[in-house]
């Protein structure tokens, strides 16, 4: 399968429970379609104490959304879009906002 959205990208949450919500993707977990995204999607986890971690106690920690409920966030349209790609001069390929056209990798 082939993402159009990488690590680092911002994206939004566009269905669920934490819809409208956007983050940065921390991780993306490609065996299962699935991705972690600051901020989004936050559970919490206890933890017993240990000699790492003295006091233990309950810890928020973001929990994986599944790809198919993510968009790719165009930072100059401010708002979810579809990527494409096009060719540069140099034959390099690069992805580009639908909407407004902008290139969104770095040349």
């Amino acid at each position: 399968m082939s993402l159009s959205i990488r690590k680092d990208d911002t994206v939004m949450v566009i269905a669920g429970r934490e819809k409208g919500k956007t983050g940065k993707i921390l991780k993306l977990l490609i065996d299962r379609d699935r991705a972690l995204v600051e901020k989004v999607n936050l559970v919490k986890r206890h933890s017993k104490p240990t000699k790492a971690n003295q006091q233990g106690g309950i810890r928020e920690k973001e929990a994986s959304i599944h790809l198919s409920n993510l968009m790719f966030y165009c930072s100059k349209c401010a708002k979810p879009v579809r990527l494409g790609v096009k060719f540069l001069k140099n034959g390099k390929k690069v992805r580009t906002c639908k909407k407004c056209g902008e290139t969104l990798d770095k040349e």
